[in-house]
């Protein structure tokens, strides 16, 4: 299967790496990291993003500058995308159809084919404007899935708080996906 994601510039990109780790595993990626993502990948993680991901398989790293990406075109056939983490910058732009760059692009284009699109905020609170933009994507059939940890499962350390939202993420952009 073919996969878009986009990793922008929220805390949690720790979600994004390991959305991408588990999902190149068996399916192709094309993936798109703002530069504040970038940055905070290196201030949260320690990680140059762009050599990280460099040459992995099943991961092609795109420009998220290059509107003229295959991507950015809804001929190009994808099963789905998720935004993980997704800034309210990002899903601002998704909700009001921005197209500035290619994630928001490429978000656009799986809203108007109406494809699957996963978009993982990570902010807290939130305000009556942050709430309004996620009503709005909702009802153009984006799902949510605020980046809200749950334990009652017993995570004993860091990974399994993060692979437990992760795999949500993913059950819900592939209903086949099994945990």
């Amino acid at each position: 299967m073919r996969y878009i994601v986009g990793i922008s510039g929220a805390s949690g990109v720790i979600y994004g790496k390991r959305t991408v780790e588990l999902l190149a595993e068996e399916n192709e990626v094309f993936l798109l990291i703002t530069d504040t993502a970038k940055e905070i990948f290196k201030q949260e993680l320690d990680i140059d993003a762009d050599d990280y991901f460099a040459d992995r398989k099943n991961i092609h790293c795109l420009d998220n500058h290059n509107l003229n990406a295959s991507i950015a075109s809804g001929s190009f056939q994808t099963d789905g995308m998720v935004v993980v983490p997704c800034s309210m910058g990002t899903l601002s732009a998704i909700a009001c159809g921005g197209s500035d760059n290619l994630l928001e692009r490429a978000a656009d284009v799986a809203l108007k084919e109406r494809r699957r699109l996963v978009l993982v905020p990570r902010e807290t609170p939130l305000s009556e404007i942050h709430l309004t933009n996620m009503l709005t994507l909702r009802r153009m059939g984006a799902d949510i899935l605020p980046a809200m940890p749950y334990f009652y499962n017993k995570p004993q350390s860091i990974v399994d708080l993060v692979d437990s939202l992760v795999k949500r993420v993913l059950q819900i952009l592939d209903k086949s996906y099994r945990v």
